[in-house]
Parts: C-alpha cells; sequence; structure tokens
C-alpha cells in the first residue's frame, strides 16, 4: 500500500529530482513505459496495488479504474487536463484527483506565440523548400498591426495576449468565465466569439471542448473567417473539425493550421499532418525544462497532501 505508479512520458525515461520527495516519504516508484503513452492494458497490469498515481495524458477508461482494486487514493495529473479521465467514476470510487495548475501555461504560450509567427511567415515551407535545393517562397504577414482572436482566457490565454500586445497585435480575447473588467494591454479587448471569427487574422484556442464534444471549428466557422487566417491549436484535438480544415487548407481559404494536440499519439501521417500548410509539434507545449520542473513538482505535493488526508476527494478544477 505505498506505491505510486509514475506515466508521464517525461518523468518514466529515468530519474527526475521531482520524484525524490517521494521515495523519501517511503514511497515506492512504479514505472510505465520509458517515453511512451501507456496503453489500457498496460495500464492494467501497471496500477493493480498502487495507492497513487502521477498521470500524463493517457486516456483513463473505467476499466483502468476498476483494475486499481479499491487501493487508489489519487491520481495526479503533471498538467491541467483532465478530460482524459472520468471524474464522476474517480468521485464515485473515492478517487481524489487533482491538476497542477499554471505549471506549464508559460511554455503553451510561447510555443502558441512561436507557432502562430511561424504561420504567418511559412518558416516550414521555407525552410524544407530551402532544404531540398529549391527557392520557392511565400508571402508572410506581420503580427504586429494584425488582429488575434484567442478564444479561452485562462492561465495561457493571458500570457499568450500579454506577449502579442508587446508586439503591437490588436489582441480579442474571449471567455465566459473570466471578469471582463480585467484588461491584458493597451491593444487588448474583450470581443464574441463571433467577432473573432469574423476578424481575426490569426486565431488560437485555449479552452476545454464543447460539453458534448463537437467540434469548436466546423464547416461553417471556417467560412466566417477571413482569407488566409493562421488558426493555432495547442489545447485539443477535438476542437477542430480535421476533415474541414484539410478543405480549407486545400482551397487556399485557411493560410496554416499549426497543431500540437492530436486524436492519437502519435498519430498516423495523415494528409492533414503532411500538408505543407500544417505546421505539426509532437505535444511539445509543455514540454520544457521549466514547465517539466514545475508541474513534476506541483503534482508530487499534491500526491503527499492527499495522502496525508488533505483536501476533498475530487479537486479537478
Amino acid at each position: 500500500m505505498n506505491t505510486i505508479l509514475i506515466t508521464p512520458r517525461s518523468l518514466t525515461k529515468g530519474s527526475h529530482v521531482a520524484l525524490d520527495a517521494l521515495k523519501e516519504r517511503g514511497y515506492v516508484l512504479r514505472l510505465g513505459p520509458a517515453g511512451e503513452t501507456p496503453t489500457e492494458t498496460q495500464l492494467q497490469k501497471l496500477l493493480p496495488g498502487c495507492v497513487g498515481w502521477l498521470a500524463g495524458v493517457e486516456p483513463v477508461s473505467e476499466a483502468v479504474l476498476a483494475s486499481a482494486s479499491g487501493t487508489l487514493k489519487v491520481i495526479s495529473r503533471n498538467g491541467v487536463g483532465v478530460d482524459n479521465i472520468p471524474l464522476k467514476t474517480c468521485e464515485r470510487l473515492g478517487i481524489s484527483v487533482r491538476r497542477a495548475i499554471g505549471a506549464n501555461s508559460q511554455g503553451v504560450a510561447e510555443l502558441a506565440l512561436g507557432l502562430m509567427l511561424a504561420g504567418l511567415r511559412q518558416v516550414p515551407f521555407c525552410d524544407a523548400s530551402l532544404k531540398s535545393g529549391d527557392w520557392s517562397r511565400r508571402a508572410g504577414k506581420e503580427l504586429r498591426g494584425s488582429v488575434l482572436g484567442i478564444i479561452g482566457m485562462g492561465a495561457i490565454g493571458r500570457s499568450v495576449a500579454t506577449m502579442a500586445d508587446a508586439i503591437g497585435a490588436t489582441v480579442l480575447g474571449e471567455d465566459p468565465f473570466v471578469d471582463k473588467s480585467l484588461s491584458f494591454g493597451d491593444n487588448f479587448k474583450w470581443a464574441e466569439r463571433s467577432e473573432i471569427f469574423r476578424t481575426a487574422d490569426v486565431i488560437t484556442m485555449h479552452c476545454p471542448p464543447p460539453a458534448d464534444n463537437s467540434a469548436l471549428i466546423d464547416a461553417d466557422v471556417i467560412q466566417q473567417m477571413r482569407n488566409n487566417a493562421v488558426l493555432v491549436n495547442t489545447a485539443r484535438a477535438s476542437l477542430v473539425d480535421e476533415a474541414a480544415v484539410l478543405e480549407a487548407l486545400s482551397g487556399n481559404k485557411l493560410g496554416c493550421y499549426a497543431t500540437d494536440v492530436f486524436h492519437s499519439e502519435p498519430p498516423g501521417l495523415t494528409s492533414l499532418i503532411q500538408s505543407s500548410r500544417v505546421i505539426a509539434t509532437p505535444h511539445i507545449g509543455g514540454f520544457t525544462a521549466e514547465s517539466v520542473q514545475k508541474a513534476s513538482l506541483i503534482a508530487v505535493e499534491n500526491i503527499l497532501e492527499c495522502l496525508a488526508g488533505d483536501g476533498p476527494d475530487v479537486r479537478a478544477s
């Protein structure tokens, strides 16, 4: 009853200083497959007998939770997303769910900004062209003076807004749950989603999927968007209708789609990923030395706090 399962890809390749606190408290660490996202079958073999679980982005099914044999007390994410965890089932089973709130916000925000700039200037296309011996160029657009729409103004969205404002972009923010008296720069203003879809040169999403898990960006929304707009997704793959995005890219309606998230990881070499107008990165938003350190420390602290009997059964918000 003193075993902690460790499954985040950033922590299973070897020892990490953040895990020392668990060892010092007498816990035994059970590591998942090194550097890989564990499968359901692997999790069902790894989880029995564990009292705590430091989890990554791997899907957590009810079958996996059932394999815990009633010993599991806490699932502690090394990030903020918990849509891969069945929260109601955890609550029913008395399993606490904790998040590392704010740990990777700057890393994800900086990646989003980098993808915007790369998309506006067509950096991947130009790089690939030159390395292939060709001298093909695509005219770019500057972020300064452009309209940036941010859907979701939590910690990540706010960091993006502040950085983009400093560059000189007009920043439109949308979030139904944030105090509209707040401002994030001289060039910032609150807007409805419809205005963002209609006027933004760049749209970046930092929000959860709709309650029904439908796509936020579908064919109808894309038709409302400005021609050659850049769409950035570092949040959830389910936020976009990939078929609609691919069609819009092929028809030159969208200028670029940049994504760090996929329905399955690693993804296959789909037509979308192979498009010259798509920038795809392997879920590296929070994969910085700083973010991994902060997220791991917070996740460990959450486990220790929960096993000490502090806090509610489920704290997923």
